[in-house]
């Protein structure tokens, strides 16, 4: 049986890790090698680092970021934000990243999900999906951080990127997101019924509840959050404690 994952999440600005709620109202979360070290130490299985003004001035820093936290953290981790090429996506890689996630980009140009899987395989390849549940129930997706709506469906997408090589999904629901009241577990249950890949559940962590829940309603194979991390609400040996105490499999 394959082990949960909990990933912190560290949203990147100007440098620096920011954390907001609905996408808005952003804060400052401390140095992003500094608190990638620290989730290494506490046990952290994954890291995931979205540079959220993906401007062409920000890839450097990124790029910079990415090589310093390749020297410090022994896990694996994934970069985001404003990847659109197979050249940006070589750099990531030769600079220490283990995986790249890919969004609004993969939604103008699905062709660049089999790019890149053909040139680096499935496992460096995520696509992260934003949507939101409308008034008819449907989710469609968001693009550029939730700003833009489509009339692209949640499932149907995420099927698509599925069949062009995508190796897993980052699937942050943006009613949920910062909100603290839960993942979106019926959604989360469906996309994982629908797929073979592994579904990453983001947006709405709360408490440890929230994790349990997402893990066995929610079917999701890794659960992502921030600022119960960032701030210490929850400290992660504590919750791979009460994960392993409610038979769900953790990396201890």
């Amino acid at each position: 049986m394959l082990t949960k994952r909990i990933i912190p999440c560290l949203d990147i600005k100007n440098g620096r890790t920011v954390k907001g709620v609905n996408f808005v109202d952003l804060r400052d979360a401390g140095d992003p090698v500094e608190l990638a070290k620290q989730y290494a130490d506490y046990g952290a299985d994954e890291l995931v680092f979205l540079d959220i003004t993906a401007t062409l001035e920000a890839r450097a820093t990124t790029l910079e970021m990415v090589l310093h936290v390749a020297e410090q953290v022994n896990i694996p981790f994934t970069v985001g934000g404003g990847i659109s090429s197979v050249e940006h996506v070589d750099a990531l890689l030769k600079n220490g990243a283990d995986k790249v996630s890919i969004n609004s980009s993969a939604v103008k140009r699905p062709e660049l999900v089999n790019e890149l899987a053909d040139k680096f395989g499935s496992q460096c390849v995520v696509v992260a999906i934003d949507a939101k549940q409308i008034e008819d129930g449907t989710w469609k997706v968001h693009l550029a951080g939730g700003t833009i709506p489509t009339d692209i469906d949640l499932f149907e997408w995420a099927k698509e990127v599925e069949q062009r090589g995508a190796g897993e999904i980052l699937f942050t629901s943006m009613d949920h997101d910062g909100t603290k009241a839960g993942f979106a577990n019926k959604a989360l249950a469906k996309l994982s019924e629908e797929l073979n890949i592994p579904i990453i559940a983001s947006g709405g962590a709360g408490n440890v509840q929230h994790f349990i829940d997402t893990f066995t309603e929610g079917k999701s194979d890794a659960a992502l959050a921030a600022s119960v991390f960032h701030f210490g609400e929850i400290p992660i040996p504590d919750l791979k404690k009460e994960l392993k105490e409610h038979n769900i499999e953790v990396r201890l």
